[in-house]
């Protein structure tokens, strides 16, 4: 009932087959699933009020009546009304303002499903970073998207076009939103939203915005027709967005990326059972559940190497780029099934279809598309060996007994590391915990301070490290990250691991002292984390509470969103 109720609408008998036909629904739309409004002190500006609105997957069915389904697209218009000073934007072709109103009107030209109308609003400003895109953020925050972004995007979008055919919807802006954004990165056609957080970590940074540039291709040019086959979206979107890192920064670096992104998808493996059903491509979605609760890792990569599999049946991957092009030419503006895509291939490669390489043993399309557990094939990674090899040296000797730690020390120089390499690293570290005693006290007095100077990406693995091993010492970090931090994928993983272990009550001092600076949906659910193993405590009253007051209520029931919190550790991707 909160994303809103079924509307049936039944046409006169004498209505002719094909004729034109007009319904106007006169709606109002309250809170909702898709609508996130901020106060100012939930902002970086703390100026004025701020809303966004997130509709993937079945969120904007709250936000306005609609075909919720990615099968149905069509063109829309909009009209919004806002006070002096607050800027609103919406994932239009067109767009006007009319000053002495205080009204702005939007139009989509192209054919859209629902989810991709997208909506922000409050205190924003814009630079053109390229001949066709401009970056829009808070003023505070302006001048960094400007100094990472400037002349990027257009990189990036010329190296797609070279790829996979002319960008078709004209403009590419980014907005940056406040950290409440509940995931890192989404793709709304024309205007793609990015949390601001992830500004600090310039290779994140990059791979999540060349993820939504490649979208435009796979997702919104061409669109998985159900939920149920994401991977369509997903796996070809970071196919794409590693073919693009290859032309513009090279194999090396889209090898060491997909290394990390692999690790991450095992991980899940272990966490979930290679026997789970959400691990397969085509995930069968029953009746009454959200299709997000199916996006994970294996949307992803498993979908990733699926295609990756495919490029190499071709033997060169130029000529499995030619394919793409033309099967977005064919079927742009349109959503397809997964037989679209593998009858599309095997009719543009038709020696491949005389080999029946569909049905090759062990390999089959069949079994990529209906087996459970890992992917049947993995990528071959050689070409990022000079990156990855000392991740793995490292590693091996930080956790081989007995442990030499002057050697350990003087092996690597982490400053000089890329961010690929040291998130691998420290994962792997991550995987290994609890650690024995000695070494998690000479990796501290080796790296903690180091780490302390590197971006949120880096700092929040290895204080979760600090977490998993019980490290004392450093726990006051733990404390300092969190006091600082208001988004879900720098919160949420430390909570988790917080309250896992033997520090549960150290986390509820720290959310007694933070929870004011955060979104209420984040707030709920580190309050259902927090929950776990606990009897409901009473409600307080909030306006006569000391430092030391539990104001809050815990509930005694855990949610789904936090059954599904694997993801926010192991899937820190773009929807």
């Amino acid at each position: 009932t909160d994303y809103g109720s079924s509307l049936t609408v039944s046409l006169p008998a004498a209505l002719q087959p094909h004729q034109p036909f007009q319904i106007v629904v006169r709606y109002t739309t309250a809170d909702g699933p898709a609508i996130w409004w901020l106060d100012p002190e939930l902002t970086y500006g703390n100026a004025k009020p701020f809303v966004f609105t997130q509709g993937h997957s079945v969120c904007n069915r709250s936000f306005f009546p609609c075909f919720d389904t990615p099968a149905v697209k069509c063109t829309y218009s909009a009209t919004v009304k806002a006070p002096a000073g607050v800027q609103v934007l919406m994932s239009a072709t067109q767009s006007t303002y009319l000053e002495e109103e205080g009204v702005y009107q939007f139009y989509m030209e192209y054919p859209v499903p629902a989810y991709l109308v997208a909506l922000v609003a409050g205190d924003l400003i814009h630079a053109d970073i390229g001949p066709r895109s401009r970056v829009w953020a808070e003023p505070c925050l302006l001048p960094t998207a400007i100094s990472k972004l400037s002349g990027m995007v257009e990189r990036w979008l010329s190296a797609a076009e070279s790829l996979y055919g002319p960008y078709i919807w004209g403009r590419y802006d980014i907005v940056f939103l406040p950290p409440s954004f509940p995931i890192v990165a989404m793709e709304n056609p024309c205007l793609t939203f990015i949390i601001s957080s992830i500004l600090e970590s310039d290779e994140f940074l990059i791979i999540d915005v060349i993820h939504e540039v490649a979208h435009s291709w796979f997702g919104n040019a061409v669109t998985n027709a159900t939920w149920e086959e994401m991977w369509l979206s997903e796996g070809l979107a970071t196919y794409a967005q590693r073919r693009i890192t290859t032309e513009t920064y090279g194999a090396a670096f889209t090898c060491l990326e997909t290394a990390f992104r692999l690790d991450a998808l095992h991980r899940q493996m272990k966490l979930l059972g290679e026997d789970n059903p959400v691990s397969k491509l085509q995930v069968k979605l029953e009746p009454g559940v959200n299709p997000s609760n199916l996006m994970n890792l294996f949307t992803y990569e498993k979908g990733y190497c699926f295609v990756y599999y495919l490029s190499q049946l071709c033997g060169d991957p130029r000529h499995f780029d030619s394919f793409l092009r033309a099967y977005i030419e064919k079927y742009k503006f349109t959503s397809v099934v997964a037989q679209d895509l593998l009858d599309s291939f095997l009719n543009f490669f038709p020696e491949l279809k005389e080999q029946c390489v569909e049905s090759k043993a062990g390999l089959e399309f069949e079994r990529w598309l209906n087996a459970t557990g890992p992917p049947l094939a993995e990528p071959d990674l050689s070409q990022g060996s000079s990156l990855t090899r000392p991740v793995e040296n490292l590693f091996k000797l930080w956790t081989t007994e007995p442990l030499d730690s002057a050697a350990a020390a003087s092996s690597a120089d982490l400053t000089k590391w890329r961010t690929f390499q040291t998130v691998l690293f420290l994962d792997r570290l991550l995987d290994g915990s609890p650690l024995p005693h000695a070494v998690i006290k000479k990796l501290s007095e080796c790296y903690s301070s180091q780490l302390d100077s590197m971006n949120a990406e880096i700092r929040i693995r290895w204080l979760q490290i600090v977490v998993r091993n019980d490290y004392y010492p450093d726990l006051y970090k733990v404390r300092r990250f969190l006091e600082n931090q208001m988004s879900r994928m720098y919160t949420i993983p430390l909570y988790e691991d917080l309250c896992t272990g033997t520090l549960k009550s150290f986390a509820l001092e720290i959310f007694y002292q933070t929870q004011n600076q955060l979104h209420p949906n984040l707030r709920k659910t580190i309050q259902q984390i927090l929950s776990q193993g606990l009897n409901p405590l009473p409600a307080i009253d909030t306006t006569a509470v000391t430092t030391d007051t539990p104001a809050m209520v815990l509930e005694d029931k855990v949610s789904e969103a936090t059954n599904g919190a694997i993801s926010l550790r192991d899937v820190n991707v773009s929807a």
